[in-house]
């Protein structure tokens, strides 16, 4: 067996070099970090050839005093904790005390550091080593420069990206951390060229629209909620604003940016059906809790924390996205907007509608319109198409708002369904799929089959729901055969069956006798619905109830709503509108395609050139 030996500092770092010093990005993280636990206001990050030449931070905060600036580089030595009871009551960005040491560690690093009383401190340190140390004229706060990262760990070097990418990596750092602290003026530059100023105000707003653009800015709302443990703040894209990807989700812990799969799920879920599939939201939510709660000190690169109610906080996130996109009206608007060109200068965002009426050309005010919707705007009874085939306790495809009282215990109190989706006047169809109605405020643009869908997947998601089901005995009992594995898998989830709706009796070796079923399922194609939800449980074999219930209501509306190529007429179009308006979110269909587009009467005059 080989001998045990303590390994030396320099091999130590070396090898903590590995964990917290992956790329560029890394020391620009870490050196940062550490600017904005020195109570810095102001922060310049310059950056040469992707960081890989040469890396600059300055900074305004407190400094170093001469004789600490050598322990500085020692492994575990921070000045953010004392004691163990510091360890688990942390209020800054890092204390795991590798940092500097290991990036030093694989680079040449001098420092400047100057507390403000007396002389500053200039050190040296080349691959680890102390190699200069002396008293330097220096203004107040800390100022690292870090060239020829990796010299000394060829084999680092291999597994680096191009410049492009490792740029990329570096502005996605600068922007999490300008978000986390919109407190801060951050100014990050690349070869002299400046890609992000922010002025540290502490307007999160603004900051935004420094990194994603003025248009995003504006399409932003506000999200404030506090409970016993949690308080969120930050600001949610409106649905029509969205990306391919997750990159545009930040999740701030007490002022750190983090990662964590369950949050940005709890971010979904607060979307639901409000975005299509595989679509994600612009989003920054800072989360502020007892330290005690969080542990920072799990991931080398502080990246991953450990929440203790991560179930409780994630709940809590998604009931307040949608309470606060209860209250907005959802329909994007289809006139193509102006291209924004962003100044490398801090843009000041006012939305006070004074300060917006300078900026923008005064809209004409739209000509007031007088409507005579005919007659049968309210029929007496159900009007039904040949596609409908509604139950008497279904919703029919259009029908009478007298003739069914809809639950509108989920939506918020302060503002009613039909506050958020306005009256709207059907003038007829495009290509016998898409509805065009009109109000005083402009024109819209309605899919007649997202918009039944979204009415029918409200019905079937609350019919799913229910405890105390209607249930008709079937005359003729369905059976259905399975294979060994999937007649397993079935008779294991039959509890969780039974809460959607579908109650199986064991029948032979691998069949199941279905003899009664709710009253709602749709008409005629009772058999093939049940078929699906039982395809859909063997395909997700450890979905949840909820889970299930979803998906089997989604499917149902999705199948018994009229299509495209169906024409409507006058009566048809308006009880489906007004129906719609009964819906808790009637701007998205289950699988958060858009139900309605607007044209605003000012945009139209303007495409005809009414108004110049």
């Amino acid at each position: 067996m080989a001998h045990i030996i303590e390994l030396t500092d320099a091999l130590s770092n070396k090898i903590a070099a590995g964990e917290v010093v992956e790329r560029p990005a890394s020391v620009v993280k870490e050196l940062v970090e550490n600017a904005i636990d020195a109570k810095s206001t102001v922060i310049d990050v310059l950056v040469e050839e992707g960081g890989l030449n040469k890396i600059t931070i300055i900074d305004n905060g407190v400094g170093i005093r001469a004789e600490e600036v050598s322990v500085a580089f020692k492994r575990h030595a921070t000045s953010k904790i004392k004691n163990e009871h510091d360890l688990f009551r942390v209020h800054t960005l890092g204390f795991r005390g590798e940092a500097l040491p290991s990036i030093a560690s694989v680079s040449f690093l001098e420092m400047t550091t100057a507390t403000g009383d007396g002389a500053g401190t200039k050190i040296v340190v080349e691959g680890g080593n102390e190699v200069e140390k002396h008293s330097a004229q220096a203004r107040k706060g800390t100022e690292i420069q870090v060239s020829n990262l990796f010299f000394n760990t060829p084999a680092r070097l291999k597994y680096l990206k191009s410049l492009h990418t490792e740029l990329g990596n570096i502005t996605d750092i600068m922007n999490r951390l300008a978000l986390s602290h919109p407190e801060i003026s951050f100014r990050f530059s690349h070869n002299g060229k400046s890609l992000l100023k922010t002025n540290g105000n502490g307007d999160l707003q603004q900051v935004m629209a420094s990194i994603y653009g003025l248009a995003v800015a504006k399409k932003m709302i506000p999200i404030q909620a506090e409970s016993l443990d949690f308080k969120l703040s930050g600001y949610a894209a409106l649905p029509e604003v969205n990306r391919s990807n997750r990159n545009y989700i930040s999740t701030i812990v007490n002022g750190r940016f983090i990662k964590n799969y369950a949050l940005v799920r709890a971010i979904q879920d607060g979307y639901h059906t409000l975005l299509p599939i595989g679509r994600f939201p612009i989003l920054v939510l800072q989360i502020e809790m007892d330290p005690l709660i969080v542990d920072v000190n799990v991931h080398p690169a502080k990246l991953e924390v450990r929440l203790s109610k991560e179930a409780e906080l994630g709940q809590f996130i998604a009931n307040t996205l949608k309470a606060a996109f209860h209250k907005e009206q959802l329909i994007p608007d289809a006139t193509p907007s102006k291209k924004q060109k962003i100044a490398s200068e801090q843009l000041a965002i006012n939305f006070d509608k004074e300060e917006e009426k300078a900026d923008t050309p005064k809209p004409l005010t739209p000509p007031t319109y007088t409507y005579q919707p005919s007659q049968s705007t309210a029929p007496k009874a159900p009007t039904e198409l040949p596609t409908s085939d509604a139950l008497p306790n279904e919703p029919p495809l259009f029908i009478n708002e007298d003739l069914v009282e809809y639950d509108t215990s989920q939506t918020t109190e302060e503002i009613e369904p039909k506050e958020r989706m306005p009256k709207m006047y059907p003038v007829g169809q495009v290509h016998a799929t898409y509805i065009v109605a009109q109000n005083e405020t402009g024109m819209y643009l309605i899919d007649q089959h997202a918009a039944q869908e979204r009415i029918k997947y409200e019905f079937y998601r609350e019919k799913i729901g229910e405890v105390d089901r209607e249930l008709q005995q079937l005359l003729v009992p369905i059976v259905l055969d399975f294979s060994t594995d999937e007649f397993i898998k079935l008779r294991d989830q039959k509890a969780k069956l039974e809460e959607v709706g579908v109650f199986l009796e064991n029948f032979g070796q691998n069949s199941f006798i279905i003899r009664e079923h709710p009253t709602w399922l749709p008409k005629g194609e009772e058999e093939s619905t049940l078929r699906d939800i039982l395809d859909e449980a063997l395909t997700k074999p450890q979905v949840s109830i909820h889970k299930l219930r979803e998906d089997a209501a989604i499917m149902m509306s999705c199948k018994k709503s009229i299509k495209a190529n169906h024409y409507l007429t006058q009566a048809d179009m308006e009880q489906l509108l007004d129906t719609l308006r009964d819906a808790s979110d009637p701007f998205t269909c289950p699988h958060g395609r858009p139900v309605i587009i607007s044209y605003s009467t000012y945009e139209l005059e303007k495409m005809f050139k009414r108004i110049m």
